[in-house]
């Protein structure tokens, strides 16, 4: 572990400005979201929670275009890869999802790869925490263990600085100039902040009732014909806001758009909560109720994951809470699910 002054860790990102394009959390009022790093200013929040958009976004598009004019080459933009700063753990978690789907599994996604490949992820620890927050429930801890480059710990101004990958390795030693060796008292700072946070989210979960990872085996087998589905559904507007926010979920939708000059075949992000995105051509669709929109929702990631990829596609971040307008909380369900059934 090193230790970086704040001075030294601005010093760092204008370095890396020549090989990348950075991206930083600010804070407006009560929002945090990332924004493009032109140089340091007071708005910018290395520590407290994650952004409100989900990381997904810098690597699986909302939008792009995936195939132009018939033309067998992959559309390519020539732009430098990206270094996303203040990454928290459950957004690393949300990657890791993205990772299995788009590129660790049969077929691979060469858009998501090339804009993965050489990214660098300067992750840090949650110095707060949200009454949305129940990323341990999900056995996340409000700091981030792996599927990082380097770490940022905030030790009052300053940051302790872990190494996670030989990348991370590599950019500690070229700009060494710009460390220090780390004293015990930092460590010990360090440790009780972490700690501080852990409450926090126990706290969130204990007063909304969260069960723990462990008791979701086979909770969507056992409710599949509950009334819990109809009962949480009967609020929904079918927005698709749980599914755009969310850090795990990739399903996406191709369709093709013409005008004088070209043919382009286009993917956007789609939302199983809609009620065609399982319709067929011929206009059959086997989820035709909400209710069953949204047992899918649920099953993909408590019981499909679990299976395929021995992980669950949820990571506590709580976004899916704050962006429902009908407020249906996954908490309260997953509490119904594991409780009442």
């Amino acid at each position: 572990m090193q230790y970086i002054f704040s001075s030294n860790f601005t010093k760092l990102l204008e370095n890396l400005k020549s090989d990348y394009e950075i991206y930083i959390p600010v804070k407006k009022g009560e929002q945090r979201f990332y924004k493009k790093y032109i140089d340091f200013t007071d708005d910018i929040v290395i520590g407290e929670v994650r952004a409100f958009e989900p990381l997904k976004s810098f690597f699986f598009r909302a939008r792009e275009i995936v195939a132009e004019n018939f033309k067998s080459d992959i559309p390519h933009t020539s732009q430098k890869p990206y270094c996303i700063v203040g990454m928290k753990a459950c957004d690393l978690k949300g990657l890791k999802i993205h990772d299995y789907v788009f590129k660790n599994h049969d077929f691979q996604d060469p858009f998501y790869i090339n804009r993965r490949k050489d990214n660098l992820i300067i992750s840090a620890d949650c110095t707060s925490a949200i009454d949305t927050c129940f990323c341990l429930a999900l056995n996340v801890k409000p700091y981030p263990l792996e599927n990082f480059d380097i770490n940022l710990s905030e030790v009052g101004e300053d940051f302790i600085v872990e190494v996670g990958s030989p990348k991370g390795k590599r950019l500690v030693e070229k700009y060494s100039f710009l460390f220090e060796e780390i004293k015990d008292k930092f460590l010990s700072q360090r440790n009780e902040q972490r700690e501080k946070v852990t409450k926090a989210v126990e706290k969130n979960i204990k007063e909304n009732k969260i069960p723990q990872q462990d008791s979701f085996k086979g909770i969507i087998e056992r409710g599949y014909e509950s009334d819990i589905w109809a009962d949480e559904a009967d609020k929904c507007v079918e927005c698709g806001a749980c599914n755009t926010i969310c850090p795990t979920c990739h399903c996406f939708l191709l369709y093709d758009q013409k005008d004088e000059n070209r043919m382009a075949r286009l993917r956007i992000w789609d939302s199983c909560m809609i009620k065609d995105f399982a319709q067929v051509a011929g206009g059959a669709n086997p989820r035709p109720e909400l209710w069953m929109r949204l047992r899918n929702r649920f099953e993909k990631k408590f019981d499909f994951f679990s299976k395929v990829a021995n992980i669950y596609a949820c990571t506590g971040c709580g976004r899916c809470i704050s962006a429902c307008p009908a407020k249906i909380d996954i908490r309260k369900i997953l509490n119904r699910l594991v409780y009442d059934v």
